[in-house]
């Protein structure tokens, strides 16, 4: 069955890149709804903003999407993360601002607010995505690949020359809560010398040293250091799982990102749905829907990070 948060829940916090206060509630919505985004301070043309691969505009280092009038929302990786991980299939997320809160650089404030506020079963089946042929997009030495698989898998390789990260490898299947347990909390990275030159344009304005993990070669510069010896790739699993959402239902096949980011991920579902002989959308049975995030999902699995 599809789902939907049973109440209302808002965060505060600042924009990433524009450094803005911003106030974004989470709604429930019927079945059949999806994921929308509405721009509450705009006094003029369409608030109202899908969560849909194809609203996805190229922008810097996040995900953004725009509506036919031009409204847009950024940043929106962590919080549809978020909602894919609880198995949230209808929602609506009132903002008002351009940028969804940073908050502390993970989606695990955003799981504990929509696991607090509890999950709400609709009446209407849950259809899913089979890939039926594997689909790939490249950039030089970036990869994304999606490929048949009984349960949503994700499978992510980084290689980066700062001694900090350095390579890390990760798999998991993504059943049973498994987003929550290892992927919510990890959060955003980033190299010194990025974090200088972004703000030498007028971006990342709102990161700090307490919603970000800043590297200098060998040195974690953010006091306390990475939650997890592999926390980047996690992080990187974490935006993957949230771009993959914006195919608008789940997914079942194994997704594989070599040093990809947002914008090849969203490559790649455009290729996907490129091709109709690729995919199949599909209701899902009782075994299959044990096998898509969200399902037996706890709050005891949140990790006791303060």
């Amino acid at each position: 069955m599809q789902n939907a948060i049973k109440s209302p829940v808002t965060f505060t916090g600042v924009g990433l890149h524009t450094g803005a206060p911003v106030r974004m509630t989470v709604r429930p919505a019927s079945a059949d709804y999806g994921i929308w985004f509405k721009r509450i301070d705009l006094v003029s043309g369409d608030p109202m903003i899908p969560a849909i691969w194809s609203a996805v505009v190229p922008s810097r280092l996040c995900t953004l999407v725009q509506n036919a009038s031009g409204a847009s929302v950024s940043t929106i990786e962590h919080i549809m993360a978020a909602l894919a991980g609880c198995g949230i299939h209808n929602a609506l997320i009132e903002i008002d601002g351009p940028e969804v809160p940073i908050l502390d650089g993970s989606a695990m404030p955003f799981v504990e607010g929509i696991l607090g506020k509890g999950v709400r079963e609709l009446s209407a089946p849950l259809r899913a995505f089979r890939i039926l042929e594997a689909v790939e997009v490249r950039d030089g030495e970036a990869v994304a690949r999606i490929e048949p698989s009984e349960k949503m898998e994700i499978d992510f390789h980084i290689d980066f020359a700062d001694g900090a990260i350095g390579r890390q490898d990760k798999s998991l299947n993504m059943a049973n809560g498994a987003f929550v347990r290892e992927l919510c909390d990890s959060r955003t990275f980033c190299r010194q010398a990025d974090v200088d030159a972004m703000r030498a344009n007028g971006l990342a304005l709102g990161g700090t040293l307490d919603n970000a993990v800043v590297v200098d070669g060998d040195i974690v510069v953010t006091p306390g250091g990475f939650r997890y010896g592999d926390e980047a790739v996690r992080h990187k699993m974490l935006d993957a799982l949230g771009d993959l959402s914006l195919a608008g239902a789940p997914i079942l096949g194994r997704y594989t990102g070599v040093r990809a980011g947002h914008a090849l991920t969203n490559r790649l579902l455009r290729a996907l749905f490129a091709n109709p002989e690729a995919f199949r959308l599909q209701e899902v049975g009782e075994g299959a829907h044990q096998m898509l995030p969200g399902i037996g999902v706890h709050r005891a699995d949140i990790p006791a990070w303060s």
